[in-house]
């Protein structure tokens, strides 16, 4: 099938795009600026790249003839706290008036559930926008959902900022509303199953997980498959905008964020009966299930081979290059040098040899005393060294770290932390190359907390960090073969 795919730098659409490719499919990627479309390389040649703003759209601008499937992936409930309905709108008129004009087969609209008498704002924009998609000439399928529980999704970033940083939770009477989450395998296999079902034409479908939840029972169900114990109270008297500050200072969103999911969370989101999963044969995983799911994906040790089946990947796509470190909930130490191009080879050597008997360029004291005590609470130390003085390889050891990836010719290693942690840790040093003839290595740390006491350990450990990681980098950078180790 020739597929239009809007919102394909999106969460959803990142992790739709690869799945359609391996159907089989040619797939045109639609993105309001091409320059920041992230794609593995491994994809580019298999795709096509339309630029087009539809808040902006040129009287020139025309979809490709002969779409039979138009994907509608767009939303702006980040952007902005009032006013987004407008140009949701607006933004789903010009998208329909270009698919009349193409004469597109049928379009895929991925929404909200929409079932409650009273709605919010965010709510009532989702359904004008379903009615705007369904007057045109194409034929159509809509898909309602609820939360959509996968690592790196806003809804299941939140909880587990919420279930991880605090054992005892004082909560907006929101906490009581009634949910019926999905898992993101669900949805994404509903996405790519329907098209090959012409008996889904113009029907709409509420999907949703076997679970019918409040709030509160998914922030205790997450933390029991943390094995974390938590207490949750409920208040009646946290007014909206108090409860979105509240979620906003606990949590990674942003106020914008907050605010509209606040709004949404007083709705009840449960789904209507309905056969979508009969007819595509897709077995619904349950809340506690998709949790599980989710944190396996993000396991790093494992992460080549479950990232692979999440996506449905066969043949020769290149697994490394959809390898993401988190961005949700997190500390961050980064640290840049610029270097001329005559020295990348010398510079990524070094990096490749980083550990063992090379060591960390600097404060090696230290790093031994945080290996000691690694190995004094049960962890792995320093003493496991590294197999190769020179080579690193994905799923080699590192003193305590594990390594993730290992791409020479790309510049790029990253690692993840295995030593004893109250939180996740990763370490990605990469060199790049700049307009100017330049070449930039950028060195991130980035932490993960586990509940209040993995803040206090970032916290705690940022002095040293702040010298510790400069040094290392600035001495990674200057290291010849004829110095001392």
């Amino acid at each position: 099938m020739r597929i239009l795919l809007t919102g394909a730098n999106g969460y959803i659409g990142k992790r739709l795009l690869p799945i359609l490719v391996e159907q089989g499919h040619q797939v045109y990627c639609v993105v309001r600026d091409a320059s920041r479309l992230v794609v593995p390389p491994s994809l580019m040649d298999r795709i096509e790249i339309l630029e087009i703003d539809f808040l902006e759209v040129d009287p020139e601008t025309h979809f490709p003839e002969g779409i039979d499937i138009a994907y509608y992936l767009i939303h702006s409930m980040t952007a902005t706290r009032h006013g987004f309905q407008s140009l949701e709108e607006k933004a789903a008129q010009n998208f329909i008036d270009l698919s009349d004009r193409a004469a597109v087969k049928r379009i895929i609209y991925l929404t909200g559930i929409v079932n409650s008498e009273e709605l919010s704002e965010h709510l009532k924009s989702r359904l004008a926008v379903e009615r705007i998609l369904t007057s045109g000439l194409s034929k159509y399928t809509v898909l309602r959902a609820a939360i959509i529980v996968g690592s790196g999704s806003a809804s299941f970033e939140i909880i587990r900022d919420l279930v991880e940083k605090l054992p005892f939770m004082v909560t907006p009477h929101w906490l009581n509303t009634k949910c019926q989450p999905i898992a993101i395998r669900n949805v994404l296999d509903l996405l790519s199953t329907v098209i090959h079902h012409p008996e889904t034409e113009n029907h709409i479908y509420d999907i949703g997980g076997p679970d019918i939840l409040t709030y509160k029972e998914m922030l205790l169900e997450f933390a029991k498959v943390r094995h974390l114990r938590r207490w949750i109270w409920t208040l009646p008297v946290m007014t909206p905008k108090l409860s979105s500050y509240w979620l906003y200072f606990v949590t990674s969103t942003s106020y914008n964020l907050a605010v509209n999911l606040v709004n949404s969370m007083k709705v009840d989101v449960v789904a209507r009966k309905n056969n979508i999963f009969d007819i595509t044969g897709i077995q619904p995983i349950t809340y506690s299930e998709a949790v599980e799911l989710a944190f396996r994906r993000i396991e790093q040790n494992t992460i080549i081979s479950s990232w692979k089946d999440a996506y449905n990947f066969k043949g020769s796509l290149d697994v490394e290059s959809l390898i993401e470190v988190p961005s949700f909930g997190i500390f961050k130490d980064q640290q840049e040098r610029k270097i001329p191009s005559s020295d990348r080879n010398r510079v990524i050597s070094n990096i490749f040899s980083i550990g063992g008997h090379r060591g960390w360029y600097y404060a090696s004291f230290l790093w031994n005393i945080r290996g000691l005590l690694d190995k004094m609470v049960g962890g792995v130390g320093l003493r496991r060294g590294r197999t190769s003085d020179v080579d690193l390889h994905p799923g080699d050891a590192l003193d305590f770290w594990r390594v993730i990836v290992a791409n020479r010719a790309r510049g790029r290693l990253l690692l993840y932390a295995e030593m004893k942690l109250p939180g996740e840790a990763w370490l990605e040093i990469t060199v790049e190359e700049t307009d100017h003839g330049e070449n930039v290595v950028r060195q991130t740390a980035t932490f993960r907390p586990n509940g209040i006491g993995g803040r206090l350990y970032w916290y705690l450990m940022w002095p040293f960090h702040l010298f510790i990681f400069r040094g290392m980098l600035r001495n990674m950078v200057n290291y010849r073969e004829d110095q001392a180790p």
